[in-house]
C-alpha cells in the first residue's frame, strides 16, 4: 500500500507543470502579422507585408466577428475589410496546424501598432 501511495504522489509531481503549462503555451503560440490586403472572402484573407514582400493567408471561421478598429474599442462587419487596406491580424496554427485569424485590426497607417482592448 505504501508503495502505491508513493506512485501516486510521483505522478501528481510529474503532472503537475505539464497542467500548469497550457494556458503559458496557448498565449505563446498566437503571433501577429501587420500588412496590406491582397484578397478577402468568406473563408479567406490574404494579407502582404510590405517591407517583406512576405505573402499569408488566413483561414476565417463561419460568424468570424472579431474584427475591430485600430484602438480596439470599435467592431466591424467582415464587409469593412477592402483590399489595399491596412490590417494586423492576431492567428494562431492550433487547429490542425492551419493559419486561422483569431482577430483582425483595421488600420490606419502602414505596420501601426494594435491597440490594447
Amino acid at each position: 500500500m505504501h508503495s502505491s501511495v508513493l506512485r501516486a504522489a510521483a505522478l501528481a509531481a510529474a503532472i503537475a507543470p505539464v497542467l500548469a503549462a497550457p494556458s503559458a503555451a496557448v498565449a505563446a503560440q498566437n503571433s501577429t502579422f501587420y500588412g496590406i490586403t491582397v484578397h478577402v472572402s468568406s473563408n479567406n484573407i490574404k494579407v502582404q507585408d510590405p517591407k517583406t514582400k512576405q505573402v499569408l493567408s488566413f483561414l476565417i471561421v463561419p460568424k468570424f466577428d472579431q474584427v475591430f478598429s485600430a484602438n480596439g474599442k470599435t467592431t466591424y462587419q467582415m464587409t469593412a475589410i477592402k483590399a489595399g487596406q491596412y490590417v494586423g491580424i492576431i492567428y494562431d496554427q492550433r487547429a490542425l496546424g492551419v493559419r486561422h485569424a483569431d482577430k483582425i485590426y483595421l488600420l490606419t497607417n502602414a505596420n501601426q501598432r494594435i491597440g490594447s482592448q
